[in-house]
Parts: structure tokens; sequence; C-alpha cells
């Protein structure tokens, strides 16, 4: 997707994981990829098991990776296969 390749590796990742997650259901992805998708998808259960508070997930993205899941949201949610928009 020529979209794609003019965003930041973190967020190709993070919308690569979030397709994996709709496609599947499951990933082999790292936990902050993880939770990341987790909130690009709005879908609490594809947050890690040890994660079950919403607010400690996202504390545990850090600014930097809150900001890729706030901007992949708004602007690509469209490279997301199946995400209602």
């Amino acid at each position: 997707m020529s979209n794609q390749q003019q965003l930041p590796w973190e967020m190709e990742k993070i919308i690569e994981v979030a397709n994996a997650l709709q496609a599947t259901g499951s990933t082999p992805a790292s936990t902050g990829e993880r939770i990341a998708a987790a909130f690009v998808l709005n879908r609490q259960e594809y947050l890690p098991d040890y994660y079950s508070d919403m607010v400690e997930a996202w504390d545990r993205l850090g600014t930097q990776w809150q900001e890729y899941v706030r901007i992949i949201k708004y602007d690509y949610s469209h490279l997301i296969e199946g995400l209602e928009e």
C-alpha cells in the first residue's frame, strides 16, 4: 500500500498486527504492538491476558505509541481490513 510506505515503521507494524488480529484473532506480536492494535480496533478482548485493565494497558504504551494509535484511528483506519469507520 503506497500510503503505508510513508508511515513510521511502528505505525506500519501496528496496522499489520491489527489486520492479523482481525483475520485470525491471534498474533505473535510483541506486547506493545498487540496492545496498540487492540486500541486501534477498539477490541479489549485482543489485549494480552495479563492486561485486563484498559488504563493499565494504555499506560503501558507510553506517549509515543499512544500518539500512533490516535493517528491510525483518525487518519489511517482505512488501511485496516474489516474495520468499520
